[in-house]
């Protein structure tokens, strides 16, 4: 999400923006225009006037690839949390000027260009620090907050820490010329979901497993295999990472589709198969299905670019397929 998609969308399920305001500013790549998201809209803004505070939903983290969001919501939520309790060193007013206009933070060309990035400026080689010292400051100091602040809030002032350092960090790596940037900046992403992912799964414990729904991509135990910008990418995914320390406890339910209008799967590749199943829905046992097949089945080729499909040479590494027959 870039800082004004999650902006509009928390805006609308706290009752800031109406539907169509969300709609048009809290989706990108064409994703307002489906009804299926303007229910979910509906339900979620639904969910959260029945909710406790504590169960609300929130919407954090913010990394488009093209577009990375500023530091500034985090950095400054983390200082103003830790301001009225401990001596900072810097002022709210030094911070704001180090951080500048938004605007220099998420131009889409640093994507292609690394001289377009904020991130090799000494600006930012010194907000860096400075996000490294608040966070070392806000574990430093847990007892003294523990008496004078609430648990909701000291675990967001977590979150703010990993969001600061993680966006400072990205948009340092979006300044890097070397041919490793767009591989790196992938990994980096998934690194940030991983350590989100960790903190809520420690924090939801108590209360039971948590469901994550994210692309494959991000949740597979293999290693993330992407052509991008003419380049192969390789990194491990959140899921990967967050598995290799929860091992068994960790699950992955690997999510596909057979047709989609005009995008429908050759009969040879993996969603050719599962579309032949008689159920317009299903949940398939990986292994069960290779041992079925005898064989790698033809990997799909998406009609664009919106679909990333299932790889069948690796599948198998899944807990589960769940498979729809048409979206």
């Amino acid at each position: 999400m870039t800082t004004s998609i999650r902006d509009a969308v928390q805006a609308f399920t706290g009752g800031g923006v109406t539907l169509d305001e969300a709609m048009s500013r809290g989706f990108s790549h064409g994703f307002g225009a489906s009804p299926a998201n303007r229910e979910l809209l509906r339900w979620m803004r639904a969910r959260n006037e029945r909710s406790a505070p504590r169960d609300r939903l929130r919407f954090d983290a913010p990394v488009e690839i093209t577009a990375p969001a500023a530091p500034r919501p985090a950095l400054t939520a983390l200082y103003d949390h830790l301001a009225p309790h401990l001596d900072l060193p810097l002022t709210r007013d030094a911070l704001d000027a180090l951080l500048g206009p938004d605007e220099r933070w998420t131009d889409p060309a640093a994507l292609t260009d690394p001289s377009r990035s904020i991130g090799g400026t000494p600006e930012v080689k010194e907000l860096r620090l400075i996000a490294d010292d608040l966070g070392v400051l806000l574990t430093a100091h847990a007892p003294r907050l523990a008496a004078v602040t609430s648990e909701g809030d000291r675990w967001r002032a977590g979150l703010y820490v990993r969001t600061a350092s993680g966006l400072l960090r990205y948009h340092a790596a979006m300044a890097d010329p070397s041919p490793a940037r767009l591989g790196t900046l992938m990994s980096l992403r998934d690194t940030m979901m991983a350590g989100n992912l960790d903190a809520i799964v420690r924090r939801e414990d108590r209360r039971g497993p948590t469901l994550v729904f994210a692309h494959n991509r991000h949740l597979q135990r293999d290693e993330s295999r992407l052509w991008f910008a003419g380049e192969p990418l390789r990194w491990w995914s959140a899921g990967a990472v967050l598995a290799a320390d929860l091992g068994d406890r960790y699950a992955f339910a690997a999510a596909g589709f057979g047709s989609r209008g005009a995008d429908v799967p050759a009969p040879g590749t993996l969603e050719g198969i599962l579309s032949a199943l008689p159920e317009d829905r299903v949940v398939v046992d990986p292994r069960r299905l290779a041992g079925a097949l005898g064989g790698t089945p033809a990997p799909r080729v998406p009609a664009d670019h919106t679909y990333l499909s299932l790889d069948p040479a690796t599948v198998h590494q899944a807990d589960a397929i769940v498979f729809l027959k048409e979206i």
